[in-house]
C-alpha cells in the first residue's frame, strides 16, 4: 500500500543502487502472535474507594435530576404529551451525536465521559435552567415586567452556564482527557445535544402536542408538533450546539496552553461569547413578536447566525485535521529515536491512510491484526498529544512530568505490543530493521542492502526495531522514550 502521494522520484533507483550493507541485526523476541488472537489493551485504571465513591455519587446526582424532570414533565404535559414529545425529540439525537463523534475519529473520547456530559446536560443542567428560569418569570411578573426578559435576560445565562460546567469538570479532574479543542467541542457538543433534547420534549410536547389538544383536538395537537419539530429541530436544531461550542473552544484552548492566565480567562471568554450569542438568538424572536417586524428575525438569522454556523463547522473540519498533522510533527522525534518507523507516522497522517492500515492488517494478520493497528493508531495519537503538550510545557510540576514519563512508558510498550500482531507478516515486503537512521533489508535472494528513509515512505511497511541506546539526558528533560531500552524486537528477522 501506498500513501496518497507517491514515493519521491528515485526512491526504488536508490534502493536498487544501493549497495549491499553490513549483517542483519539479530534481536531475539516471542513467535508472531497467531492470527485472529486478542488484541493487547490499553493500560487500565484502577478503581480505588475514593473514585468508586465520586463515581457513586456522581450518577445518583444525574439520576435524581433525571427523576426531578421526569416527574416535572409528566406532571405538567400529561403521560401522553410526555411521550409524544420524548419520541418527536429524540429523532435527531442520533445525527448530531454522530456529528461530533465523526469530529473525534483521530482518538475517540472514552465512551463514560461522552456519556456523562451527555446526561450531564439531559439532565442536571434542564433541571437546574428550568428551576431558575421559572423562579425568574414569576419575579419579572411580580415586578410588572413582562415575562418574556426571562428568555433574554436569564436563560442565556443560566443555561449555557449549566451546560459548560459538566465539561469543565472534566477539565478540573480529568485535564489530560480533553486534549485540544477537538475534544472540548465533543463534550460541550454532547451535553448541548443531551439539553436540546429535554427541551424539546418541552416544546413538542407541551407547547405542541398538549397545547393543540386542549384547544381542536388531537389532529391540530399533531400538526402543532410536525410544525415546531420543522422549525426548532429541522431549521434550528444547531442552536444549543453552536453556542455551547463557543465554551468548548476556550476549553480547548486552556487545555494546550501552559500560562495559568489564559488558562482561566481562555473558557471564561469562550463561556461568555457562548451566553451572547444565546441572548441575542432569543432576543430575536422577542423583538419580532413586540414589533411585529419579522425581517428582524431573518435578518439576524442569515446576517449573524448562518455565518457563525458555517465559521465553526470550517473551524471544527480544521481542527480534526490538526490531530493528524500533529502526528507527522511530533512523532518524528520517535522516529529518531528508533521507536517509530517514517512509514508508520506517514500511515498515521490522515484518515484514508489510516483505513488503509487497518485493511494491510487485516489481510496480513486477520481480526486480530485489524484489532491491533486500530488500537496501535489510537495509542500513536495519545503519544503525539502526550509529547506536544510535554513541548508547550504543559508539565510544570515535577509529578505531572513523572505522571508524563510514565504513559509515555505505557503507550511505547502497548505499541510494541500491537505491532507485534503485524510486523514481519507480510509476505510481499521485504524482511527489514529500521535502527533510527536508515533500513536494514534483506530481500528474497539473500542480498542485504542499507537503504536510507525514503522522503516520502511507502507505507505501511512495518519492520523490526533496534534497541536504542542508554539514555545520557536527567529524567524529565530528555527524549522520546528516555527512561530505558526499549522493549524486544517482536520477530526474528529470518522469519517470513
Amino acid at each position: 500500500m501506498r500513501p496518497d502521494q507517491p514515493a519521491g522520484d528515485g526512491y526504488a533507483d536508490r534502493m536498487a543502487d544501493t549497495p549491499p550493507g553490513a549483517s542483519l541485526p539479530s534481536p531475539t523476541a516471542p513467535a508472531v502472535p497467531p492470527p485472529g488472537g486478542a488484541g493487547p489493551r490499553m493500560p487500565l485504571r484502577r478503581l480505588g474507594w475514593r473514585r468508586a465513591l465520586v463515581l457513586a455519587g456522581t450518577v445518583l446526582f444525574i439520576a435524581a435530576c433525571a427523576l426531578f424532570m421526569v416527574f416535572t414533565l409528566g406532571e405538567n404535559l400529561g403521560v401522553e404529551a410526555l411521550l409524544i414529545g420524548v419520541v418527536a425529540a429524540i429523532l435527531p439525537v442520533p445525527v448530531l451525536v454522530g456529528c461530533f463523534l465523526w469530529l473525534d475519529r483521530y482518538e475517540p473520547e472514552p465512551l463514560k465521559y461522552l456519556i456523562f456530559c451527555f446526561a450531564w446536560g439531559a439532565f442536571v443542567s434542564t433541571a437546574a435552567s428550568l428551576t431558575v428560569n421559572e423562579f425568574s418569570a414569576g419575579l419579572f411578573e411580580d415586578w410588572g415586567l413582562p415575562t418574556a426578559l426571562t428568555a433574554v435576560l436569564v436563560a442565556p445565562f443560566i443555561e449555557e452556564l449549566t451546560k459548560a460546567l459538566g465539561p469543565i469538570l472534566l477539565l478540573i479532574f480529568r485535564r489530560r482527557e480533553i486534549s485540544g479543542i477537538t475534544d472540548a467541542l465533543v463534550y460541550c457538543g454532547l451535553s448541548a445535544v443531551g439539553f436540546a433534547m429535554v427541551e424539546n420534549i418541552l416544546y413538542l410536547g407541551g407547547y405542541g402536542y398538549a397545547s393543540g389538544v386542549e384547544r381542536y383536538g388531537p389532529a391540530t395537537g399533531t400538526q402543532q408538533v410536525i410544525a415546531i419539530f420543522i422549525v426548532r429541530i429541522l431549521l434550528f436544531g444547531f442552536a444549543h450546539p453552536l453556542f455551547t461550542s463557543m465554551t468548548g473552544v476556550g476549553l480547548g484552548i486552556a487545555a494546550r496552553a501552559a500560562d495559568r492566565w489564559v488558562r482561566v480567562l481562555a473558557p471564561l471568554a469562550g463561556l461568555l461569547l457562548a451566553m451572547m450569542l444565546h441572548g441575542l438568538w432569543n432576543l430575536l424572536p422577542t423583538l419580532t413578536q413586540a414589533t411585529g417586524e419579522t425581517l428582524i428575525m431573518l435578518y439576524g438569522f442569515i446576517g449573524v447566525m448562518v455565518p457563525v454556523f458555517f465559521g465553526m463547522v470550517g473551524l471544527a473540519v480544521w481542527l480534526r485535521a490538526w490531530e493528524g498533522r500533529l502526528t507527522e510533527r511530533t512523532l518524528p522525534d520517535y522516529v529518531r529515536a528508533g521507536w517509530l518507523t517514517p512509514p508508520e507516522v506517514a500511515a498515521l497522517s490522515s484518515l484514508g491512510r489510516r483505513h488503509a492500515a487497518r485493511v494491510w492488517a487485516k489481510r496480513v494478520a486477520g481480526d486480530g491484526g485489524l484489532k491491533a493497528m486500530r488500537g496501535y493508531q489510537f495509542a500513536a495519537t495519545r503519544l503525539a498529544l502526550l509529547r506536544d503538550g510535554a513541548l508547550r510545557g504543559l508539565d510544570r510540576h515535577p509529578a505531572d512530568r513523572e505522571r508524563t514519563a510514565r504513559e509515555e512508558r505505557e503507550l511505547l510498550e502497548a505499541i510494541g505490543a500491537y505491532r507485534s500482531f503485524f510486523v514481519g507478516r507480510d509476505p510481499q515486503v521485504p524482511v527489514g530493521i529500521w535502527d533510527g537512521q536508515r533500513y536494514h533489508l534483506r530481500f528474497p535472494d539473500g542480498t542485504q542492502r542499507s537503504v536510507e528513509a525514503p522522503d516520502e515512505p511507502v507505507v505501511p511497511i512495518p519492520v523490526v526495531l533496534v534497541p536504542p541506546p542508554p539514555p545520557v539526558h536527567p529524567a524529565g528533560f530528555g527524549p522520546p522514550g528516555w527512561y530505558g531500552q526499549q522493549p524486544p524486537a517482536p520477530w526474528h528477522p529470518g522469519h517470513h
